[in-house]
């Protein structure tokens, strides 16, 4: 008796598509730890620049203490005209001056805004960005992304 036998030539199209499946999902998910990536980078991106302009807003309060007090009402959504660069500037025009610069600067974060304002210890510096993206242009930094902004707040003491 002769038993012969198939030698399998090849795939066929079932293993080749479910192949074809097994890849595509793979390729899928690192598309979207891609796309995952570069938004949490932006937002990373959008903290470090709100934790810069806090920072510097408040050395600009500590280098013009005279006017410590007046920096109170801050508010970039405001407009301010003022250059220092060209002239000297007294103290009060080096305070339109230095928030004519911060809304400049504020103005990089996607609905930037800055507001300072005063509380029991100082004033409260606060940068505020629309880091999900969702249209969001209030001036509350509450969890309801839909309207309230990210926010940075620092407190400068006199």
């Amino acid at each position: 008796m002769l038993i012969q036998f198939r030698h399998q030539r090849g795939m066929s199209l079932i293993e080749a598509l479910v192949a074809l499946l097994v890849i595509s999902i793979g390729l899928l998910g690192i598309a979207t730890l891609q796309l995952t990536s570069m938004k949490e980078n932006t937002s990373a991106l959008n903290h470090s620049r709100a934790v810069l302009y806090a920072y510097s807003m408040s050395d600009r309060i500590r280098a013009n203490l005279s006017e410590f007090d007046n920096y109170d009402g801050i508010d970039t959504a405001n407009g301010y005209a003022q250059d220092c660069m060209a002239v000297v500037c007294n103290t009060i025009q080096m305070r339109i001056a230095d928030a004519a610069d911060w809304a400049t600067m504020v103005a990089n974060l996607p609905a930037g805004r800055g507001i300072i304002t005063s509380n029991a210890d100082g004033l409260m510096v606060s940068v505020m960005w629309d880091d999900e993206g969702t249209g969001a242009a209030g001036t509350g930094c509450g969890p309801d992304t839909s309207v309230d902004l990210t926010c940075y707040s620092l407190e400068v003491a006199q």
